[in-house]
């Protein structure tokens, strides 16, 4: 639910743009000031994180978790506005296509410690098969310890980009206006009338339904479901961080240029049938569970399920390369920070909305019964029960994920026969198509076309 935040940036977007202290800068005016709140959080939450979640497996305190989990992810929600917008001034016209690159090579990084460090170095098991010579007890790191370090990381990366990261002055940029919050609010509602970008709206709040049975959290929790150990899962899953970061460098020659969108859409009919193999291998997976037990499970397994990631890695990262860097070429950069908050709003909302819809309907499109009473569907826990307290046990008729899989296949090729016509016209439309004129303190349509 937190994940939530990035797709309401737009709502702080026009504050991002129109509030700052000309001498600190226009970006590193809320920069420094959220990574110094960021790193506040992270030692709060070291301090109790504990208490919050015992060691004992008690029950672990939710709400407190929830609230400083939610203000960092709005934090950082904010901090994407400041960095897309000033990546629009700080390159070169012809070196936008760029812009996304650093972003998707430096993301992972910080994936790789809030999934694979948290989650396996704190793990006994983990750290007594992998990292120890001799067994002991708990992880080779706490999670206060994890905390800790990150919190007083953020507060020196701060320190030293307001120390030593110059920013140009904003005045002297092309175009230059001083316009005040309403005014900011009145551009977004503009942008939003424009022909191009209510089409290009549609299409990116869309797109990724297609491929929502095959998103890494819907595949992951499968994969559990399934009986496959959940350490070996996320160690498989956090091993795809050197494709993440090479897929970008090797892929950005191609998407950084004028006809970025070209490669999204050769990718996204490849990464459509991809969903096929994944609906395969959990097949096999469930299939091997029921006749073997859950037993080890051989090497050619994981090597397999490693193909699988790495595959849709590259198909997905280049996706939203193309995708980011189409965005970078046509955001007005006088306001970059509300045209890229709203584009990204779009697309993050559109994933984040057909990831949730693929995890709830899974249990909506499963269909059981009970294996002594057939007229017991066991569709909720009170039925459920009673056929456990017969001395019974619920077998699947219908596999949710099958039938869901199917649908979304099915989907995302209506998407692509209806939509690929708007992102091939999106590539090669001029910039005034994209722009909003500012006039004496009103904002109107550009007619050039």
């Amino acid at each position: 639910m937190v994940a939530w935040s990035y797709s309401f940036r737009i709502i702080l977007a026009p504050l991002v743009d129109a509030l700052y202290i000309q001498k600190v800068g226009r970006r590193k005016s809320w920069l420094i000031p959220g990574y110094f709140l960021i790193g506040g959080c992270f030692i709060y939450m070291g301090m109790n994180i504990e208490d919050w979640i015992p060691a004992d497996r008690g029950k672990p305190n939710i709400l407190r978790l929830f609230y400083p989990m939610l203000f960092i992810h709005a934090l950082v929600a904010t901090q994407f506005i400041v960095i897309d917008s000033w990546v629009l001034t700080m390159l070169k016209k012809n070196n936008l296509g760029y812009g996304p690159t650093c972003s998707l090579i430096g993301v992972p990084f910080g994936v790789m410690f809030g999934s694979f460090i948290l989650v396996e170095f704190t793990s006994e098991n983990f750290s007594n098969k992998y990292l120890r010579f001799s067994p002991d007890t708990g992880g080779i790191v706490t999670f206060p310890g994890f905390f800790y370090f990150c919190g007083f990381l953020f507060i020196l990366i701060s320190i030293l980009i307001g120390i030593f990261k110059k920013e140009k002055c904003n005045r002297l940029e092309d175009n230059h206006m001083k316009l005040n919050i309403i005014q900011y609010y009145i551009i977004l509602w503009k942008v939003l009338k424009l022909p191009s970008i209510r089409v290009l709206s549609i299409a990116l709040l869309t797109e990724e339904i297609g491929f929502a049975s095959s998103a890494f959290t819907v595949w992951i929790l499968q994969l559990i479901d399934a009986g496959v150990p959940k350490d070996n899962v996320m160690l498989v899953h956090s091993s795809m961080i050197i494709v993440k970061i090479i897929t970008p460098i090797i892929i950005s020659k191609y998407t950084a240029g004028p006809k970025t969108m070209s490669v999204y859409l050769i990718m996204s009919p490849i990464r459509l049938m991809w969903n096929i193999t994944f609906v395969t291998f959990i097949y096999y997976t469930t299939k091997f569970i029921t006749n073997n037990g859950k037993i080890g499970f051989p090497i050619y397994f994981y090597v397999i399920l490693i193909v699988l990631f790495m595959i849709n890695n590259i198909l997905n990262t280049t996706m939203r390369l193309a995708r980011f860097s189409l965005f970078n070429r046509i955001s007005d950069p006088r306001f970059g920070g509300t045209y890229m908050a709203l584009l990204n709003t779009f697309s993050s909302f559109g994933i984040s909305s057909s990831t949730s819809l693929a995890i709830s309907l899974i249990d909506f499109l499963t269909f059981e019964e009970c294996l002594l009473n057939y007229n017991n569907d066991c569709s909720t826990s009170s039925p459920n029960n009673a056929c456990k307290t017969n001395r019974s046990s619920c077998f699947v008729l219908v596999n949710g994920y099958y039938v869901e899989s199917v649908l979304c296949i099915l989907f995302g090729i209506g998407w692509y026969y209806i939509f690929s016509g708007t992102f091939k016209s999106a590539q090669v439309k001029s910039f005034s198509h994209w722009m909003v004129n500012m006039k004496n303190n009103t904002v109107k349509k550009n007619e050039k076309t």
